[in-house]
């Protein structure tokens, strides 16, 4: 048990040594992020993120995986081979995914000439609405299917066309288009490029359709949000729109599995957040990085619990965190290590206690046997003596009590000889009283104390003579 103790304590220390390796020679972390195709919005954002955060955490690792578009993002979430991906609210979903930070928020604008009948989304039934081209064309195609199922309208009512943002000016002035989808943020971005090139081509300033139905919307359609666009978000002079206007927004997030752990989820938007300055110097479209609510109950992409618990506990910084990981580490190690030695003395104080019990009975087989007046009595106890000896040889020769053990297996085999002599002497002496011939069994015992040769040949003789 001794040994059992030393190779447990061997292994925590072990396990002790191998973590405090891990910590101050591996990295702290090695994360794999999606971007999307190389001169993409999204591929300049990571790779900016990916430079910061290696300048700020030199022990954390990222290397960039690149995807064909969103859905591919989040197939890369479900299925494990990524730990961060951008997703946006209203595409493909990983059922997984848990939200880190929200990088952007996109406004649902319907950009309409200054002059115009549609003031209404079922007012775009019958007529074609041009969609800029592009690698994100067929989600925002989806989105108005989307907006227009809640009007029970069919998509094949509504024509698309979809245009270079060269021609979609022009698209409008000529009536190709009755209006313009266009999915961006409140600044520079599609939205702005959009209803500049309208203004340029029809010479006045365009309008963006209102969606009062905006929050039941969201409410049967998660992945959207409602948003008041306020006066000149996407024209100052004149503003564009004209007054503040009711919408829809969908937003792009930072996403990991929800199986990620807390403290690196809550590390990477600490960095995140910290390092928007830095962000912004390499990419505008940092600046509209901002932190989810972490008391939203939206069941799309739900903030991760590392994340809300870091936003609600303030600024621990990693290090704490991951210091306070090792000290709760080493506490479990203490504790696996105090259990062990609990269930071992357990173990031993059990044996000791048989052993003392077997001890105990030893002595008690001694004090019988020198009570005893038959040899049935003396045959009993000496098998029962040969059988606790089989127990001592095949517990290790008693562990530490061996010596205690030999001395009662020496003393109980003592008196078990001595009282047999004694009885048998006894016979032999109670026959030659009597001046009589001894019974032939009295002789054969009298004889087999004299030559132990042949005792076994006769023990029962002298035992039936006595017995009777």
């Amino acid at each position: 048990m001794r040994l059992a103790l030393k190779v447990t304590a061997g292994v925590l220390i072990v396990a002790a040594a191998g973590l405090a390796a891990y910590y101050f020679i591996l990295p702290h972390a090695a994360l794999r992020v999606t971007t999307g195709a190389p001169g993409t919005t999204a591929h300049r954002f990571v790779s900016a993120f990916a430079a910061t955060t290696i300048a700020q955490h030199p022990r954390v690792q990222i290397r960039l995986v690149e995807v064909a578009d969103l859905a591919a993002s989040a197939k890369a979430i479900e299925n494990h081979t990524v730990d961060l991906a951008i997703i946006r609210s209203d595409a493909v979903l990983p059922a997984n995914g848990a939200t880190i930070a929200i990088l952007r928020r996109d406004v649902f604008a319907i950009v309409t000439p200054a002059k115009t009948a549609i003031d209404k989304i079922p007012a775009l039934v019958g007529r074609t609405i041009g969609i800029p081209a592009g690698p994100l064309q067929s989600y925002n195609e989806h989105a108005l299917d989307t907006i227009l199922s809640y009007y029970d309208i069919q998509p094949g009512s509504v024509k698309r066309a979809f245009l270079p943002m060269a021609e979609i000016g022009r698209a409008v002035a000529d009536k190709r288009i009755a209006a313009v989808l266009a999915i961006g943020p409140m600044g520079p971005g599609e939205v702005v490029d959009v209803v500049a090139a309208v203004k340029a081509a029809t010479k006045n300033s365009p309008k963006i359709l209102g969606i009062d139905e905006a929050d039941a919307i969201n409410k049967q359609f998660p992945g959207f949000e409602s948003i008041d666009v306020p006066a000149g978000a996407f024209r100052g002079r004149p503003a564009v729109p004209d007054d503040t206007v009711s919408t829809l927004a969908v937003t792009y997030r930072f996403v990991a599995p929800n199986t990620m752990l807390d403290i690196v989820a809550g590390a990477i938007a600490q960095s995140l957040f910290t390092a928007k300055a830095k962000l912004m110097q390499s990419t505008p479209a940092a600046a509209q990085i901002e932190a989810p609510d972490p008391d939203d109950k939206n069941p799309v992409l739900p903030v991760h619990p590392g994340v809300a618990a870091y936003l609600n506990n303030g600024q621990q910084s990693f290090f704490d965190e991951f210091q306070s990981y090792f000290y709760m580490g080493g506490l479990a190690l203490s504790t696996l290590g105090s259990l062990v030695a609990v269930v071992i003395g357990r173990l031993n104080q059990r044996k000791s206690q048989e052993e003392l019990s077997q001890i105990d009975r030893l002595i008690g087989l001694a004090d019988q046997a020198l009570r005893a007046r038959r040899l049935s009595e003396i045959e009993a106890l000496e098998e029962e003596l040969n059988g606790i000896v089989g127990w001592f040889v095949k517990n290790g020769g008693g562990g530490g009590d061996g010596s205690a053990f030999s001395v009662a297996i020496a003393h109980a085999r003592y008196a078990i000889d001595k009282q047999r002599t004694t009885i048998l002497r006894e016979a032999t002496d109670g026959a030659r009283r009597k001046d009589s011939p001894l019974a032939p069994e009295a002789k054969a015992s009298a004889s087999q104390q004299e030559d132990p040769a042949s005792q076994q040949e006769t023990s029962s003789a002298p035992v039936e003579a006595l017995n009777s």
